[in-house]
């Protein structure tokens, strides 16, 4: 396989990951807003999605999939005290779910087209 085309795959991979992933997980999320109140940093919530995205996908690649449960375990460690709120903790799994599984099927993906297996 040329090395060309495995580069525009992985780099392929990330701007999905990073640009559709953080629209796709929008649109998930759209219908939930109105009913939680988020007390973040206004945009932050974006970026970690898309660090999220990222090294998900970076460990898949890297056939690294239990540190996936890292990143779950840190968000969940830093949103604790808002995790006692019912609608906030589902609308933070559904988000954290959507976008860990978009990244993680996105690395599945890229695994199968470039040979290196599941």
């Amino acid at each position: 396989m040329n090395y060309t085309f495995k580069i525009c795959v992985l780099i392929s991979a990330y701007i999905i990951v990073t640009i559709i992933g953080a629209y796709f997980i929008k649109l998930m999320l759209r219908r939930y807003e109105n009913e939680v109140e988020t007390s973040g940093l206004r945009g932050a919530g974006l970026v970690i999605g898309i660090v999220e995205r990222i090294m998900v996908l970076t460990f898949v690649l890297v056939n690294q999939y239990t540190a996936i449960t890292v990143i779950f375990a840190a968000k969940s460690i830093a949103r604790f005290n808002e995790l006692t709120d019912r609608k906030m903790a589902e609308y933070y799994l559904v988000g954290t779910l959507v976008s860990i599984t978009f990244a993680l099927l996105a690395g599945i993906i890229v695994r199968a087209i470039l040979g290196e297996g599941i």
